[in-house]
């Protein structure tokens, strides 16, 4: 790559302190609601983007009670939309004409519009970048990597405890380690499912395999999550702020929380 291709991201990532992307080898192990979350946790004391370059399956929107809300071309660049406690969000959903629609492009293609993402979107001052990713390690995760090798980004894992998301998540760290990228930790989410009534938690897909793989790998273990049913609902009310509303009332944010001060060391260095 040379450096005409690196200097535009470069200029528009000087104000930006960290870039987390949010990986996983596996699909549907969570990774938007992972990212979600943490977004949701880290707005309270730092100032927050979501960049979801899953191109062909973007969450983001929905999760964050966005959908229907359109980019604005400003003289510097796209504004990104402002999401519940300040966040800031680009995805490609906001660019759709209609949020149904398929994005049917090969590989070429949606390495430009990450190329455009991280060009052209004018984030401003923030002290977190998480990035939301498609599951592998194919060309999104290429051209991202290689966009942003001058701008040094980490990686926090996702996985689930059974032990065909941990073999694919074992490639993911496999990449990140090929490519350089430090790994600052796995989150094993789903692990458990959290009763309604109740809230005693039981541990429908086992639990353990994320930390165990951590250790394995050598790698920060992050902490386990498990299903909250009140996730889900707050998602599907699809107020903008539905989930944001209540979630420092859930269960789930003091796992949040205890994730955000273990990340806190790069996060405010």
């Amino acid at each position: 790559m040379t450096d005409e291709r690196i200097d535009p991201i470069q200029a528009r990532f000087k104000r930006i302190r960290h870039v987390i992307l949010v990986l996983s080898g596996k699909g549907g192990v969570g990774k938007s609601s992972i990212t979600t979350q943490l977004a949701l946790s880290l707005s309270s004391s730092h100032k927050v983007g979501i960049l979801d370059i899953d191109l062909t399956g973007p969450s983001m929107p929905r999760m964050l009670g966005l959908d229907g809300q359109g980019v604005h071309q400003a003289s510097n660049g796209w504004v990104p939309v402002r999401g519940p406690q300040g966040i800031e969000c680009m995805s490609i959903g906001f660019l759709l004409q209609n949020k149904n629609d398929s994005v049917v492009w090969r590989g070429p293609k949606k390495n430009a519009m990450i190329k455009q993402f991280l060009a052209d979107v004018e984030w401003g001052d923030l002290d977190v970048l998480l990035v939301d990713t498609p599951p592998g390690t194919s060309d999104e995760h290429l051209a991202i990597t290689e966009y942003l090798r001058g701008v040094h980004p980490h990686a926090v894992l996702v996985t689930t405890p059974q032990g065909v998301a941990l073999a694919d998540v074992r490639k993911e760290l496999s990449f990140c380690r090929k490519l350089k990228i430090p790994v600052l930790g796995v989150v094993e989410n789903m692990s458990g499912f959290v009763c309604s009534h109740c809230t005693e938690c039981t541990h429908v897909f086992s639990t353990g395999g994320g930390e165990a793989m951590a250790a394995e790998f050598g790698v920060p273990f992050l902490g386990r999550v498990p299903i909250d049913p009140q996730f889900t609902v707050s998602v599907e009310s699809q107020g903008k702020d539905a989930y944001a509303n209540v979630f420092e009332q859930s269960n789930l944010y003091p796992i949040f929380r205890d994730m955000c001060t273990k990340l806190a060391s790069h996060i405010d260095a």
